[in-house]
């Protein structure tokens, strides 16, 4: 159980945070109370005391208990799970015993370069293991034991199935940004990767910005009855639903709400527009944008709004544009966002709007576009209903690219992974032409069209249990016959 400490505590270091602790909490350590080992190595890192969440969570890992940790990014989280480590690794032992699973290459090769500043001299050798590179440099930190690997959950998967990387000796799992893990689709490969954890008890770590219930109960997957140390300067992220919006321009609100879609990749999303006309027009973008949307409004005909249910009722629309009147009644399966594309003439509307989400223990978010003079009306919703409206900021068109860019190389890297040898054999011949067209400026549209293409498709696709994915366990149609798969860990 865990407690929420309104007033500003007693910790080792001048900022001060609102914290939520469990109820047998830790007391918080400072620089002067850690091993001397320890103390060189943030010496190293030219630190002079520990940030708030260093000095929190420290304790908790050297204590050897599971622990879910809520905070914001630039917080100084790497430094909190990368130093005890640095106590809790056997460096006589030649093996992977940490392993940190990261989104993104970037936070792969960052998280490894602060192990190995922190590390210094001390012996325990690190790598980060992630695609775009070759395989043998990582293969060879394997066999050279790597104490701590990091990694994307794509690569590192890659190496658990060719048997490159072992985790007998595994004592530690740490996942970093897990919120940003599940909105850039790699749940099925860390289930995956799970199935090659040992079968004796590994504690494990979870770091995330937000937690909302979805990562909450991702956490009850993965590890074992974690303790929650959440830290945040203006509210605690421990809720069904998230308040935010974006202040945009007017003239662009349609190209804003494709970008923000684009950005958070929702399940599925209903838009709501105050008037019949933006329905239609909001519908239409996206449709040309490539995505699975329809519309609901007065102006159907019976007919064409029986259709729309129908898809609805089947789970096979994602996006549903609609009136606050049409939308009565209807649940979209999965539902994970609700949009308002304008906030609405009457503020009691909005509870309806956002209460869509966020249902039977489900995470949510609701998210409003704001321009012009419409922050009066933000305003007015955020005092009747003491809502704590978070402003986020619009992503750039290079933030879109880099995200779908990521999001797209992991799900081409686990399509690859699923091929049959004469699938991967039939590949082969088109390798001389990837070559041909990537080399080529004038060509290179060929290959993001193409690229276009997958993403949308697959987008719109359900996604696949482990054992359904090509390539994974489970029984043959064709035999009948039960293939082997790596003990799964009980505690998992």
């Amino acid at each position: 159980m865990n407690k929420k400490i309104e007033k500003k505590q007693d910790l080792p270091y001048d900022a001060q945070e609102h914290i939520t602790e469990p109820e047998n909490a830790i007391v918080a350590t400072d620089i002067n109370n850690l091993p001397d080992s320890l103390k060189d190595a943030a010496k190293r890192a030219g630190w002079n005391n520990l940030m708030p969440v260093q000095a929190k969570a420290i304790p908790y890992i050297l204590a050897k208990r599971d622990l879910m940790v809520q905070s914001h990014t630039g917080s100084g989280k790497t430094g909190a799970f990368i130093l005890p480590l640095l106590e809790l690794i056997d460096t006589s032992l030649n093996a992977c015993q940490v392993l940190i699973l990261v989104p993104t290459r970037e936070l792969a090769s960052q998280v490894s370069r602060e192990a190995e500043m922190l590390a210094g001299n001390a012996g325990v050798k690190t790598v980060a293991v992630y695609g775009g590179t070759g395989y043998e440099s990582q293969i060879k930190a394997f066999k050279n034991g790597a104490h701590i690997v990091v990694g994307t959950p794509g690569r590192i998967l890659d190496h658990l199935l060719k048997k490159y990387l072992l985790l007998d000796e595994l004592k530690i799992t740490i996942m970093d940004e897990a919120d940003r893990m599940l909105s850039m689709g790699f749940y099925q490969d860390m289930k995956r990767v799970q199935f090659y954890l040992p079968r004796k008890r590994i504690n494990g770590y979870m770091f995330s910005a937000t937690f909302p219930p979805r990562v909450m109960s991702l956490a009850g997957e993965f590890l074992k009855q974690p303790d929650v140390l959440s830290l945040s300067r203006d509210h605690v992220h421990v809720t069904a639903i998230e308040h935010e919006f974006y202040n945009v321009p007017a003239v662009t609100k349609d190209r804003s709400l494709i970008r923000i879609i684009e950005f958070e990749n929702p399940d599925s999303a209903l838009i709501f527009c105050n008037r019949k006309s933006d329905v239609h027009y909001v519908n239409i973008v996206l449709q040309r944008y490539g995505y699975d949307s329809d519309e609901l409004s007065s102006d159907l005909s019976q007919s064409q709004r029986e259709k729309v249910l129908a898809k609805i009722r089947k789970g096979n629309l994602k996006f549903l544009v609609a009136t606050d009147v049409a939308a009565r009644g209807i649940d979209l399966p999965n539902l994970s966002h609700v949009f308002q594309f304008a906030p609405p003439e009457d503020i009691e509307i909005y509870i309806h709007r956002a209460g869509r989400t966020g249902r039977a223990g489900a995470s949510g978010k609701a998210i409003m576009l704001i321009a012009g003079i419409e922050k009066f009306k933000l305003a007015e919703i955020a005092k009747n209903y003491n809502i704590e409206f978070i402003e986020c900021e619009l992503p750039t068109d290079e933030d879109v690219q880099k995200i779908v860019g990521e999001r797209t190389t992991a799900l081409l890297e686990a399509k690859l992974r699923g091929l049959d040898r004469m699938q991967n054999e039939r590949m082969q011949r088109f390798i001389p032409l990837a070559k041909q067209l990537s080399e080529s400026v004038d060509e290179m549209s060929v290959i993001a069209m193409l690229l276009d293409e997958y993403y949308q498709k697959i987008l719109h696709s359900p996604v696949p249990s482990v054992e359904e994915k090509p390539g994974s366990s489970g029984k043959s149609k064709k035999s009948g016959k039960t293939h082997r798969r790596p003990e799964r860990n009980p505690r998992r």
